[in-house]
């Protein structure tokens, strides 16, 4: 159980309209030492447009000037410790040195995404629901490293399974009452899952009917609704359907948005909701629908219950992906100009990507990976076809066309089926990883199950050449990812299929850890 963190007491002091910093709604914990000097943070410019945040979630920066509490909590694999990452400073960034240092030679997962306001609504694992069994599983704290404000912090790397969720919620809306949110999500990461969403939902994990929910939804579905183009889209989960515009079908108005870091911003009232968003990075937001809520039954009024969700459906539909890296609930319909002003502070924070390095076996790190096969292929890389879903070997120059370098670049991950190991994910298709099938390597999108986990996982071992990196399947022991014929498998030295041939096995199972070609 999680122990209130907040002393009741909030101290207010707003600048006239205009200005760049406030001492602001600071919400301070029991230990926590107020800012002398704060700035302002979206949830202080919220609360200037009387919309105060009820709730205030990120995993990289305080989300209040005076802010000074922990903002996530991790758990390590080698026994079960819990610790609070807290922040550099009040009204700061995330002290990832602290998740680190904690989590050196064993694996992590996110356990808390600690709500800054004084509401306490916390975002724990989400148990199952009517959609999918549970409880779902947890985030591993390293995937999805970023830099913010110049300061390394980790966002929440949400893949198929992944949920957190709280239905035991303080003043979020329910009813028809107003509310708006934003979220910060990776553009560049996302599928047609259902469902990748943040904010409001059902209480007891189970579809109650239209109108009951009011979520963002980022990702390329077209179940319910679309907007142009090929995706993905911000669009608003109102259970039974993801709104785009009006009702449920095409919305010309609503782009397809890909922004490395997204800003996402829906609100509803009575018959009246509005979907908002714009890069996280630069300039202001675009309106993708303003108007009256759905002419189907059960939209008007609404129904909303008040529960909190991240990374599925209300009924536990967990089947989407995504990245998290900050996000508010507020109290009232904001206006144009507060979440004007919210976007001005996103763009200042400084999102940028920051991958813990590059051209190593770290998770988060972009590498290539280079064949050390003499005479055929030492200037040849393991890469992913356009064509198809197999992985191959080619060769890969400084003059080899940008489509080319990117599909031989890979982001490693904490092993899918055991986080002692490793994962591949395609840097130009996120949420695709190398996997085995019938011994073969593709490149498929993780659905989520135990299967494919294993045929995702990958043992890093000494060179069994003597040289560079062997990789040995998780589930298959005797068998190591190999090129033959200029095709990858997983073989091992000696047997009854063609690649599993013991002529130069060693060298064709050994590879260099090359820096990213893209």
């Amino acid at each position: 159980m999680i122990k209130p963190l907040w002393i009741r007491g909030v101290r207010r002091a707003l600048l006239a309209a205009g200005a760049t910093a406030a001492l602001a709604a600071g919400v301070l914990t029991a230990t926590a030492t107020p800012s002398q000097a704060a700035t302002q943070g979206p949830c202080d410019i919220y609360a200037a447009g009387n919309t105060p945040c009820v709730a205030a979630h990120s995993t990289t920066r305080a989300l209040y000037g005076a802010y000074n509490g922990p903002l996530y909590q991790v758990k390590r694999a080698s026994d079960n410790a819990t610790k609070d990452i807290g922040l550099l400073s009040a009204g700061g960034y995330a002290d990832a040195a602290q998740q680190d240092s904690f989590c050196a030679n064993t694996s992590c997962v996110i356990t808390v995404i600690y709500d800054q306001s004084p509401k306490g609504n916390h975002l724990t694992q989400a148990p199952g629901g009517g959609a999918a069994g549970g409880p779902d599983n947890l985030a591993n704290a390293v995937e999805a490293p970023v830099t913010v404000g110049g300061h390394k912090a980790y966002g929440v790397y949400v893949a198929p399974g992944t949920g957190y969720r709280n239905n035991n919620t303080n003043g979020i809306a329910t009813g028809d009452q107003p509310e708006g949110m934003y979220a910060i999500f990776n553009g560049k990461h996302f599928n047609g899952g259902c469902c990748f969403d943040y904010g409001n939902a059902e209480t007891n994990n189970l579809d109650t009917g239209n109108g009951h929910m009011e979520a963002l939804y980022f990702g390329n579905s077209k179940g319910w609704g679309w907007g142009s183009g090929n995706g993905p889209w911000v669009m608003a989960d109102l259970e039974n359907g993801l709104f785009s515009g009006v009702n449920r079908g095409f919305n010309a108005n609503d782009p397809s948005v890909d922004n490395r870091f997204l800003t996402a911003m829906l609100k509803g009232g009575p018959n009246q909701w509005a979907i908002r968003g714009g890069d996280a990075q630069s300039g202001g937001l675009s309106t993708y629908y303003n108007g009256i809520r759905p002419t189907v039954s059960g939209y008007n009024p609404m129904h909303k219950e008040g529960a909190i969700i991240l990374g599925i459906g209300g009924d536990n539909s967990k089947w989407a992906q995504g990245t998290f890296y900050e996000g508010v609930m507020t109290q009232g319909y904001p206006s144009d100009a507060t979440e004007n002003a919210v976007q001005a502070n996103i763009t200042a924070a400084g999102y940028n990507s920051g991958s813990t390095s590059t051209g190593s076996l770290t998770p988060g790190s972009r590498i290539s990976l280079q064949a050390t096969t003499s005479p055929c292929c030492t200037s040849h890389y393991l890469r992913h076809n356009d064509a198809d879903t197999k992985v191959v070997i080619s060769n890969i120059t400084s003059a080899s066309s940008a489509t080319d370098k990117a599909d031989a670049t890979w982001i490693v991950r904490a092993g899918l089926a055991n986080t002692s190991c490793l994962s591949f994910e395609s840097a130009d298709k996120p949420g695709q990883f190398l996997r085995h099938f019938n011994y073969q390597l593709n490149l498929n999108f993780d659905d989520g199950g135990g299967a494919f986990a294993k045929d995702a996982t990958f043992c890093p071992t000494t060179g069994n050449s003597g040289v560079g990196t062997s990789f040995q399947s998780f589930n298959f022991r005797t068998k190591y990812i190999r090129h033959y014929n200029y095709t990858a498998y997983i073989a091992g030295n000696g047997g009854t299929n063609t690649w599993d041939s013991t002529t130069s096995w060693a060298q064709d199972t050994s590879w260099l850890i090359a820096s990213p070609w893209s």
